[in-house]
């Protein structure tokens, strides 16, 4: 099989949400076709173009009819639009090719990040995900899920619950949430932009209106909704309630792990920031504001999700384009790729992290207090 070496880019694959809207800026303009960036140059060897899909998950003629709520990223259907796997999905190369894409620190072929960005104009359900114990136990085949929330964009009104008001019992809450009012015993704040919320298992959490976010999560979609307000789903028909799973794994007394500490440090390129990091994933924060050179890593693969700006994606077979709301994956193999900006870009690095290496030294070296390291590093 041909070698994967430099950077690949994925097609973003449409979820429709009740909650959703039309308008996805400042990330994508919707409805549209994905596109292959510019080039120059020769390609990598075995490189071609994709062709350019209709989005996935939406029904043929219906494009611009769909509420959308949610963007993935790296979901099994997203398509390579460029290299020796353009036109394959990220679920296919990942079972073809194993750690020759994935890593060599993975024992399996599934791709370990789940990322996305979600889009809102209503509360999403509460809701709550279970550790990987119960999920082996109770969700066989399926992982439990930590996530995290990096806050884009905030619009009038915007608002998240995280947690239980003190005093609170789990009585009390699944009385509240069986007549759809379990919304006033949660701790509900305002998101301000740039924010990153860390939610592990057990956590109540539901997101609010006016938000636009990016969120890195185990690669499993095992989610218990306990109260969604007396809705209807997309079908017309109230969607299920998960009371007796979902109780099970709600942890009252987690705290709420929110506007972690914002430690940047300096970069010849411009600036890194160390947003969050646990076990399942980590995710980094990338001010470019010159050209910058990268190289991939043997045990791991890595995501770079474009906040804002476009340039250049630079190795020695050339160059590709890129642009705000592209994701791009940096085999094991990629020896060296250089950023080019052509104008100030601020990406979002997601990867599978050794946390003593990547981030608990990094800080350490640069005098961030313990504390503040706990806050941001979790186990």
């Amino acid at each position: 099989m041909p070698q994967l070496d430099s950077p690949l880019l994925l097609s973003p694959v449409y979820k429709p949400k009740i909650w959703g809207r039309r308008d996805l800026a400042p990330l994508f303009s919707y409805p549209e076709r994905p596109r292959l960036p510019r080039s120059k140059g020769s390609r990598a060897r075995g490189s071609r173009a994709a062709p350019a899909p209709v989005p996935a998950g939406l029904p043929k003629g219906h494009e611009g009819a769909q509420l959308i709520g949610e963007v993935w990223l790296t979901d099994d259907a997203s398509r390579f639009l460029n290299g020796p796997v353009a036109g394959v999905t990220l679920g296919e190369a990942s079972r073809q090719y194993g750690a020759e894409l994935l890593g060599r620190s993975l024992n399996h072929c599934r791709f370990p990040v789940l990322a996305k960005y979600l889009f809102t104009t209503d509360w999403l359900s509460v809701q709550v995900h279970p550790d990987d114990d119960y999920a082996a136990r109770r969700e066989p085949g399926s992982l439990g899920k930590s996530e995290m929330w990096y806050i884009v964009k905030t619009g009038r009104g915007a608002r998240f619950l995280l947690g239980a008001k003190p005093g609170v019992t789990k009585e009390r809450l699944r009385a509240a949430a069986e007549k759809g009012a379990s919304k006033e015993l949660l701790r509900q704040f305002r998101p301000k932009a740039r924010e990153a919320i860390f939610v592990p298992p057990g956590t109540l959490h539901a997101l609010g209106p006016g938000l636009a976010l990016f969120e890195a999560e185990q690669n499993s979609d095992v989610t218990y909704r306990l109260d969604d307000f007396g809705r209807v789903g997309l079908d017309g028909k109230p969607r299920p309630l998960h009371l007796d799973k979902g109780f099970e794994v709600v942890r009252l007394e987690q705290p709420a792990h929110r506007n972690l500490p914002r430690v940047t440090v300096r970069e010849p390129f411009g600036a890194r920031r160390l947003v969050a990091a646990c076990r399942h994933f980590a995710v980094e924060e990338l001010l470019v504001r010159k050209a910058a050179s990268f190289a991939g890593s043997p045990e791991r693969v890595e995501g770079l999700s474009v906040l804002e700006g476009d340039g250049r994606v630079e190795t020695s077979a050339g160059w590709l384009g890129y642009r705000t709301g592209d994701t791009w994956l940096i085999p094991p193999a990629t020896r060296q790729y250089r950023l080019v900006p052509r104008e100030p870009t601020r990406l979002l690095r997601f990867y599978v992290p050794d946390i003593d290496r990547d981030f608990r030294s990094v800080l350490a070296k640069r005098r961030v207090s313990a504390a503040a390291i706990k806050k941001i590093c979790f186990d």
